[in-house]
């Protein structure tokens, strides 16, 4: 029982079809509303026959563990009429989401420090610190690209919304305040290739720092004026929290162990992408099936750009990540590869519960790692997420921002850092 999600994974090829993330996302459901054409206003995803999966996840987690709705076919766009993703841009020119963006975020990280204001030359020092143009950015990318695609879908004109800017430039507020406190609670000395925060001013000013980071977003946040926006966002507070705590705590059941990994990694990462893409939609569109597709984008490739994350802890070098390898095995934490490892190799579970604390711990598990094909199957399972991000994206009406979130997915399934 324990194994059925896992074993479920292990039967699939490296290479898949659209079809077959169908029949994923039904192993997902535990259901078999995704292939069913009974149900009103349905169609079927295949007249073919299906052969019978044994789920991913023990059923009673699929839809709280994963989220992954039943999909509304009715067409958002007149000339999209295939439930296929890949249908639906196959023949579009991907745009590069970079260059798309750029135009929008050039002055991003100086208004960030304008928000950021204050008399005191060193607590404004301590917040500009992580504002240096040295992150990646991908948050306000993709919230810059699902804005101006909302805007076209929307039949106006693709140029932002001075709220929607706005919402991008919280969003890496956000993030980066969540990037101080983590780095005090994990006792992190590296951020970015350079000392984090706390190593070079201490915890407590840290602390103090991320809060006030948190403060000006929220100021900046109030100043867009709309109540449901303001509601959205604040969810992201709360899920960092919610995720942080879970963070803290682990499963001794493999089956809830893996649950309670994906529901923290929602929480502590694509909540932030999720109901940021929502936000935007919001201030420029009243349905709320449109608000869902930009917050199952979101969703999913937050999901996925954790997950490839979590890989990249086993696969990159220190100077590729900015911070050490095998950090999260040194924090105690059992991501993705672990917990795929375990199924083959049952030593690591002892060593999950007591959070590699005993001596050796790290590196023995490191060897397990490499010797399972947990790597893989954590990067197959952020394909998957990737595969439902396209798919919800492609509903939309087709424009260059929105092929480029389609090829953004792709960059989330290759970097390398």
């Amino acid at each position: 029982m324990a194994g059925s999600w896992w074993m479920c994974c292990r039967r699939f090829s490296s290479g898949f079809t659209t079809s077959e993330l169908f029949d994923t996302l039904r192993c997902f459901r535990g259901s078999s509303g995704y292939s069913s054409a009974s149900s009103t206003g349905r169609t079927s995803w295949s007249s073919a026959p299906r052969k019978e999966r044994r789920p991913l996840f023990p059923a009673r987690i699929h839809s709280k563990a994963l989220n992954l709705r039943p999909p509304v076919i009715r067409s958002l766009h007149p000339t999209l009429q295939s439930c296929s993703c890949r249908a639906t841009h196959s023949d579009a020119k991907l745009r590069d989401p970079f260059t798309l963006a750029q135009k929008d975020l050039t002055s991003l990280y100086d208004d960030i420090k304008k928000e950021l204001f204050v008399a005191k030359t060193e607590l404004k020092y301590l917040c500009d610190y992580y504002f240096d143009g040295r992150g990646k950015a991908i948050r306000p990318i993709i919230v810059v690209l699902m804005a101006r695609a909302m805007n076209i879908h929307s039949n106006r004109a693709g140029d932002l919304l001075p709220g929607q800017r706005t919402i991008a430039m919280i969003s890496e507020m956000i993030h980066t305040a969540s990037l101080v406190h983590d780095d005090v609670i994990d006792r992190s000395d590296e951020r970015r290739g350079k000392r984090s925060i706390n190593d070079v001013w201490g915890e407590k000013k840290a602390i103090l720092a991320g809060d006030f980071i948190l403060s000006a977003a929220t100021m900046a946040l109030a100043r867009i004026g709309n109540s449901t926006v303001v509601k959205v966002l604040s969810h992201v507070i709360e899920d960092l929290v919610r995720g942080e705590f879970m963070q803290l705590g682990s499963k001794e059941n493999e089956d809830e162990r893996f649950k309670h990994y994906l529901e923290k990694t929602y929480k502590k990462t694509a909540s932030l992408m999720a109901h940021s893409c929502k936000a935007v939609s919001i201030l420029v569109n009243s349905d709320p099936e449109v608000h869902e597709i930009a917050y199952q984008y979101g969703k999913n490739v937050g999901i996925a750009f954790q997950l490839v994350d979590d890989v990249l802890d086993f696969t990159s070098g220190a100077e590729q990540l900015g911070k050490p390898a095998a950090a999260d095995l040194k924090l105690g934490l059992a991501t993705g590869p672990v917990l795929f490892a375990c199924q083959q190799f049952p030593e690591l579970h002892a060593m999950i519960m007591r959070r590699f604390s005993s001596k050796g711990d790290v590196d023995r598990a490191w060897q397990y790692v490499l010797q399972s094909d947990g790597v893989q199957q954590t990067t197959y399972l952020a394909r998957r997420y990737c595969e439902e991000a396209i798919r919800q994206i492609s509903r939309l009406q087709p424009s260059p921002e929105r092929d480029a979130l389609i090829r953004l997915t792709e960059i989330v399934l290759s970097r390398d850092k």
